[in-house]
């Protein structure tokens, strides 16, 4: 077997699976225009953290136990969609604020941003889904462990690339200038989606 093919293949899902619009974008996104560049880089770096984690329960087996197990799936489905509620909600009451005269990244820590991202990710069950059906069943069985490690690796920087790139464009000084008088509305449509998301999840497929 060509493992290099194999590897070739899978990154190209794998990209393409991440640059897909979804809650993980939304939060990178509100991270980086609300609060700064290295706040907005801290969330990609959750999410690519999530990325990897998801890759090794993948090549676990865990990924395929999750989607099959109806109950598993339906907790991770609910506990993804709530949280989603409570972060679109959390925004949109942060929008109804008077706003500030800057909102550095000291108004939540590094440490609770890269969480934030990572659970985000980690509980969507978008997620479950690809990783435990689509990127399972593309796993080559008997893989050696170079190829598991290669594969962990390539979603964990393809990830951190997407999502660090994204914020680093939309952190740059002229867009967060440009959405600086409309932030209470980006806040609001952006919690808006989250909770609309969270919704469609809660009430299930």
């Amino acid at each position: 077997m060509n493992y290099l093919d194999s590897l070739l293949v899978l990154t190209g899902v794998l990209a393409l699976s991440m640059i897909s619009p979804g809650p993980n974008f939304a939060i990178v996104t509100s991270t980086a225009i609300n609060m700064s560049r290295r706040a907005g880089v801290i969330g990609g770096l959750g999410l690519a953290a999530a990325s990897g984690t998801w890759t090794m329960l993948t090549l676990a087996g865990l990924g395929l136990v999750i989607v099959h197990a109806a109950w598993l799936y339906t907790a991770i489905r609910i506990a993804g969609a709530l949280y989603l509620i409570f972060l679109g909600a959390k925004m949109l009451w942060q929008a109804k604020k008077p706003p500030a005269p800057d909102v550095g990244p000291g108004v939540e820590s590094e440490s609770a941003i890269f969480r934030k991202a990572y659970f985000v990710s980690l509980t969507n069950p978008k997620s479950a889904a690809f990783y435990g059906s689509v990127l399972a069943v593309m796993l080559p069985l008997h893989a050696p462990f170079w190829f598991s490690a290669a594969v962990v690796a390539i979603a964990t920087l393809l990830s951190a690339l997407w999502y660090c790139g994204v914020a680093f464009l939309l952190s740059a000084e002229p867009v967060r200038r440009r959405f600086a008088k409309a932030r209470a509305t980006l806040d609001a449509v952006i919690g808006v989606i989250l909770m609309g998301l969270g919704a469609k999840l809660l009430a299930g497929p």
